[in-house]
């Protein structure tokens, strides 16, 4: 846990002296122990002041973290001119709030110039390695400073969707009581991932993908104005690789760039999507399989199925499976698709999605995936139909809303001679005992008698079905 303070009215964060670790003052390299060649060629770093410093610098993402709303780049729908979050943090009364958003959009750095701007004692906690007890210690000094008749503080716990329920429930009385204001950040959503207590006391922030852009600016700012990079000859010729493989998280997008420059050491840089691939090793994409991402991209796979267009499918399950998705997964959502959204439009739909899961689990990948391609593509051009899946709902909502009606004397079972003198199975006719094994007879309860629950769907296979009974039927049904 870090506690921040300000030494001055518009000084920057700083660390508690006593909350210093000690082990990093420990770490100290012994310049004797350095390489004797390295010596040789470059100096010894701790003769050669520059050579230190620049050894010690912190990364290009930390050292580019604005220090006030107006370097903030991006989320002006929350911290623009006039937008409702700058509004309340320059009137000095913020709620209880959480940032929600996908990495490097920066939800942290916000949170660090709030704390700047209120002037308040600020307390930082990651959800990762923190807990209960580190909770309460927080609140108790907070508590302190309000009997002390003190600012009090602000407690920002970064992911704070991995904290458990009793985690969670540690923070409610502090800021239900207002001894605390809570700023959490989460890549999650917090309606599934935040009680909902501590949900309602909150007030929740959407942080947006930072636009092109942005991230161009950020890009550029970097270049004038970081100690090290303004000493270079830098030119960005082409940037679509830079932004791909940043994902649009600034942070990433910062170290990559940093990575680049110093691999590419010359006198001129000129950066091209050739130099960035070339000299950037690392997966492009952005996949979570735990995480929100995760069912973004499976919602979008299945609809991309569901709205027959065979190009989002394929891409869609790329994205998947180059993030390392279960190739079991993919084929298992095709086999509800098939059965959800084909149905008896196609009934060989569920035949080559069953026979595609089977096949998956037997080959496993990489050749997986061209069998999970090419039923992808299928079930994409396939003709459509929900009418089972949406009979069977509307069936259970019937049961629901009727509760368990008698079954008719003339359907039930009759094993024994009491039953069959009672009249169970009596009038029950026998299909196949007529003439095109169909006669006419009730097969619902009274209460629900003639009630229609399977529509068909208007495509080549189902439209037969409803010629059929419709004849069958007549107007008992209505087709």
């Amino acid at each position: 846990m870090l506690l921040f303070y300000q030494e001055k009215s518009n000084g920057p964060l700083r660390p508690r002296a006593d909350e210093v670790s000690l082990s990093a003052q420990n770490k100290v390299h012994n310049p004797t122990n350095i390489n004797k060649q390295h010596n040789s060629q470059l100096g010894n770093p701790f003769n050669n002041p520059e050579i230190y410093h620049m050894n010690n610098l912190p990364p290009l993402a930390e050292r580019m973290r604005p220090k006030s709303l107006d370097d903030y780049v991006g989320q002006k729908h929350l911290v623009g001119p006039g937008a409702v979050l700058r509004k309340a943090i320059e009137s000095g009364n913020i709620p209880s709030m959480l940032f929600w958003g996908p990495p490097g959009v920066g939800k942290t750095t916000l949170a660090f110039i709030i704390s700047q701007n209120l002037k308040r004692p600020f307390f930082s906690l990651s959800a990762i390695n923190s807990g209960v007890k580190d909770v309460r210690e927080v609140i108790e000094k907070a508590t302190l400073l309000k009997q002390g008749g003190q600012t009090l503080p602000v407690l920002f716990i970064d992911e704070i969707h991995r904290f458990s329920k009793s985690q969670q429930d540690s923070l409610l009385g502090a800021v239900e009581r207002g001894i605390v204001t809570l700023i959490g950040a989460t890549t999650e959503n917090p309606s599934f991932e935040v009680i909902s207590a501590l949900l309602s006391r909150c007030q929740v922030y959407i942080l947006q993908h930072l636009h092109e852009d942005d991230l161009l600016n950020l890009l550029n700012k970097a270049m004038q104005e970081d100690e090290v990079l303004r000493q270079k000859n830098i030119t960005i010729e082409e940037h679509e690789a830079l932004l791909r493989l940043s994902g649009g998280d600034a942070r990433k997008l910062l170290n990559i760039f940093e990575l680049l420059i110093n691999a590419m050491d010359a006198p001129e840089i000129v950066v091209t999507n050739e130099a960035v691939l070339e000299n950037v090793q690392q997966n492009i994409a952005l996949y979570d399989k735990t995480g929100e991402q995760h069912y973004d991209i499976i919602s979008a796979f299945i609809k991309s199925m569901r709205g027959s267009d065979p190009n989002g499918a394929v891409y869609w399950m790329a994205r998947m499976l180059v993030g390392g998705e279960d190739p079991s997964f993919i084929a298992r959502r095709m086999l509800i698709l098939a059965s959800e959204d084909i149905g008896n439009a196609n009934p060989n739909a569920l035949l080559l999605a069953q026979s595609c899961f089977e096949a998956v689990r037997v080959i496993g990948m990489p050749e997986a995936r061209i069998i999970l391609s090419q039923t992808a593509v299928y079930l994409a051009t396939s003709a459509k139909s929900n009418a089972s899946y949406m009979a069977i709902d509307t069936a259970m909502a019937l049961v629901k809303q009727t509760g368990d009606l008698p079954v008719p004397l003339h359907l039930r079972n009759a094993p024994t001679k009491l039953m069959k003198n009672i009249g169970y199975g009596k009038d029950y006719k026998y299909a196949h005992s007529y003439e095109g094994s169909f006669t006419d007879q009730d097969f619902l309860p009274d209460a629900v008698k003639g009630t229609k629950l399977y529509e068909p769907g208007s495509n080549a296979r189902e439209n037969e079905a409803r010629e059929k009974l419709k004849k069958l039927w007549g107007d008992r049904y209505k087709y």
